[in-house]
């Protein structure tokens, strides 16, 4: 890889800058000011709420804090609600976070400014005489879990409860008492580790679903949450090494129903039998490239469907391909560099196959649900989007 995409690979994970790689000139402090980045609007019929959990599991020891302590995960709940307008509107995530990333890759920590989310914190859940399905992401490596909140507040607009987990030690989070935890060499974490956490988080959605506050601090929950979860119809999606524990998840859990990979590396690779519907939006780890992730194909027994988008790189379909474009105009980044980041694909038409695609997903397997058809084959309203046999 050159020095620039060694860089551009370091943000598009939140990792640190390799040793060597020098800081280019584009990323001196942007003189103007912060950039204030934004995210674009959900196209869901309903508000969306959110609300934090920090989760404590006391069945596992804490693999850095010694004796005494236990594996702790900051999460979120993302859901549709009702009677928005008093509860302001949550950050993507926290300035310490954003510091912490925006140095990690080489930039200054002053930059830029966390864009505001669709999501309003506390507010009420809407109820609609059924209980929500439920989805759970599992970020990738050196990352964090705000970094999908497009897709995730789109599916929350449109009626689903979404539930991200920052995998601590392989994340940069803050916990309530604002200890900043930011991404470890050792533990050295792997999917089957945050397969754990995801199955501990899965514990805690059945909580919620049986009226359980499950936060270690017993924080007060949204109006009309507690009982509004289905733990019946889970989904679950992941970026990179979060889609390959996604896999794991499913191979050892049947509360997942349905299963979306964001361009999942599967390594290691996944040798058992799913018979659940699993989908991949493939982009740098192709089958036609990639014997892991054709070998996981090859265990599919169930409804499966891969589909990539022309251009589409690592990061594609996570929120870097909208923010970055904001980010490279202040610092005067080359149209190069920005290729070198984003890849080809037009971020506007990204955000599009981020808020279409995993939808029709969970639509069609939570809810059985096939309005659009998007997934049966080519659609023109999608040219960029090509789907592998």
């Amino acid at each position: 890889m050159t020095r620039r995409r060694l860089l551009g690979a370091a943000l598009a994970v939140g990792a640190a800058v390799p040793m060597g790689v020098a800081r280019p000139a584009w990323a001196a402090s942007n003189a103007a000011g912060p950039v204030q980045l934004t995210l674009p609007v959900p196209t869901g019929p309903y508000p969306v709420g959110t609300v934090p959990l920090h989760l404590v599991d006391t069945s596992r020891p804490d693999p850095v804090a010694g004796p005494g302590h236990h594996r702790e995960l900051m999460a979120a709940v993302w859901y549709p609600a009702r009677g928005v307008e008093r509860y302001p509107l949550a950050r993507w995530t926290s300035p310490a976070v954003v510091r912490a990333l925006l140095t990690s890759a080489g930039f200054p920590a002053d930059v830029a400014v966390a864009p505001l989310t669709a999501g309003h914190e506390g507010a009420p859940v809407l109820r609609t005489g059924r209980r929500l399905p439920v989805v759970v992401f599992s970020h990738g490596a050196h990352d964090h879990r705000a970094d999908t909140t497009i897709v995730v507040q789109e599916l929350a607009g449109h009626g689903y409860v979404v539930v991200t987990v920052d995998h601590t030690y392989d994340a940069f989070s803050v916990f309530p008492d604002g200890r900043l935890t930011v991404p470890l060499d050792v533990p050295a974490l792997t999917p089957r580790d945050f397969a754990t956490d995801i199955r501990f988080v899965l514990d805690r959605v059945e909580d919620l679903a049986s009226g359980r506050n499950p936060d270690a601090g017993h924080r007060p929950l949204p109006a009309g949450l507690l009982g509004a979860l289905d733990p019946q119809r889970i989904g679950m999606y992941g970026w990179s090494k979060g889609a390959t524990a996604t896999a794991f998840v499913m191979s050892e859990d049947r509360r997942v129903r349905a299963g979306l990979s964001f361009d999942g590396p599967m390594q290691p690779t996944v040798t058992t039998d799913l018979d659940r519907p699993f989908m991949l939006m493939t982009a740098e780890f192709p089958r036609a490239t990639q014997p892991s992730v054709a070998e996981f194909w090859s265990h599919l027994r169930g409804w499966r469907l891969n589909v990539q988008a022309e251009g589409a790189v690592h990061s594609s379909y996570c929120d870097v391909q909208f923010l970055i474009p904001q980010l490279a105009q202040a610092v005067g980044m080359s149209a190069a560099d920005l290729q070198s980041w984003i890849g080809t694909l037009d971020p506007a038409r990204a955000v599009r196959i981020q808020q279409a695609y995993p939808l029709a997903f969970f639509d069609l397997h939570l809810r059985d649900r096939d309005q659009r058809h998007l997934l049966d084959g080519p659609c023109p309203a999608f040219p960029e989007v090509t789907f592998i046999s």
